[in-house]
């Protein structure tokens, strides 16, 4: 296949992930494999098609499993995890938590392993604004502190 072809494929492949389709950065590494794989025969190569064929797929493959984790993660991100979005809501104490102590708390129908790290007893049925939470306990605070 001639070299131009591959360079095609290759800004056809890389245009459609970043301009039309969402498909998570796979088009991309495979517009990246065909542009090196047209670089390659460009500048020599060996012209039989099928060793075209197989420094492309090597490429593909290498970039698949071996960058495309990384890359996508540094370029997209992961989501916060969703318990993180009930930070600063209020919460109803389902039973007197000490200062430092754990217990349980009502939010949004469920109950959660709450933990006091305000200053004063909470009591039960009383409101407490959620500060943070990690390993899915929530850390509460009294509302009026």
């Amino acid at each position: 296949m001639p070299w131009w072809v591959w360079i095609v494929v290759g800004v056809v492949l890389l245009a459609a992930e970043l301009l039309a389709i969402e498909a998570q950065f796979y088009l991309v590494l495979l517009g990246v494999a065909a542009l090196l794989t047209g670089l390659g025969v460009a500048v020599g190569l060996p012209g039989q098609p099928v060793a075209e064929w197989v420094v492309f797929l090597v490429l593909a493959v290498v970039l698949m499993f071996g960058v495309r984790r990384q890359l996508y993660g540094r370029l997209v991100g992961s989501p916060p995890p969703m318990y993180e979005a009930v930070v600063g809501e209020v919460a109803t104490v389902s039973e007197s938590i000490e200062p430092g102590a754990q217990g349980r708390a009502l939010l949004r129908g469920t109950e959660w392993t709450a933990r006091n790290v305000g200053g004063t007893a909470l009591t039960e049925g009383q409101r407490a604004r959620i500060e943070r939470v990690e390993n899915l306990v929530m850390d509460l605070k009294a509302e009026e502190e």
